[in-house]
């Protein structure tokens, strides 16, 4: 398999040299390039036509936000991963809606990482477990910012009479009782190892479960799925 082409832009050598010599060791990457800011970045992007971008927030002059559209014209097959230590729910709204494929928090694993890495650049979007929640609640206080962040909807489960009404032609009735269940869970920011501790069943299950879900609302990523229960009040 060739392995997935990163560049990674951290204006911190200590933790950017770190992240490299990490990534270096999984067979699945190639580290491509670096760079410390928004203009050198953009400009490794262009040269070097990355697979997948990791990329701080905090930058010097431009921040990474600012930063992901240029980087998206430099290098347009490329797929933006913001890996920040923010967990501001607004600064993940505005990353999603810049375009960025991915939140991550620097907190994160390297086995964790890695796995996120290869989703992302396979057509996923991923976003840290603990963003999850932050970003279902700004989405319940201002509805509208489904649109704005650019996230399609999702999945859900069949309604009870204190939820929010659901059209009876929405594929949501077409959900079973336990992926119900694991649509809620996921709705709350759970991770399917979470969801797998809670439910009482296996991880492994939850993932098929998780497959039918999007598979049945026609939807592309557990994100959707979490925006989709919200609108409806699925939660």
């Amino acid at each position: 398999m060739t392995p997935i082409r990163l560049l990674v832009v951290d204006d911190h050598n200590l933790f950017r040299r770190g992240l490299i010599a990490l990534l270096a060791q999984d067979s699945r990457f190639s580290v491509a390039g670096e760079a410390a800011d928004a203009s050198e970045a953009q400009r490794s992007a262009s040269r070097l036509q990355p697979d997948v971008i990791l990329l701080d927030n905090h930058l010097p002059g431009v921040s990474g936000i600012d930063a992901i559209g240029g980087l998206k014209a430099a290098a347009p097959q490329a797929r933006v991963v913001m890996l920040t230590v923010s967990e501001n729910e607004e600064d993940l709204a505005a990353g999603l809606r810049a375009g960025a494929d991915g939140y991550l928090l620097k907190t994160i694993d390297t086995e964790e990482l890695a796995n996120s890495i290869a989703r992302i650049w396979d057509g996923d979007s991923v976003i840290s477990p603990e963003m999850m929640g932050k970003l279902v609640g700004l989405l319940r206080a201002s509805p509208g910012q489904a649109a704005a962040v650019d996230v399609a909807p999702a999945e859900a489960q069949p309604p009870a009479p204190a939820r929010a009404r659901v059209a009876d032609n929405d594929p949501i009735h077409s959900l079973s009782p336990r992926e119900g269940e694991i649509l809620r869970l996921i709705a709350h920011g759970a991770s399917n190892k979470l969801i797998a501790r809670e439910l009482d069943i296996a991880e492994t299950t939850v993932k098929i479960h998780v497959q039918h879900i999007l598979r049945k609302l026609e939807l592309s990523n557990r994100v959707h799925a979490a925006v989709y229960a919200t609108e409806r009040g699925w939660t």
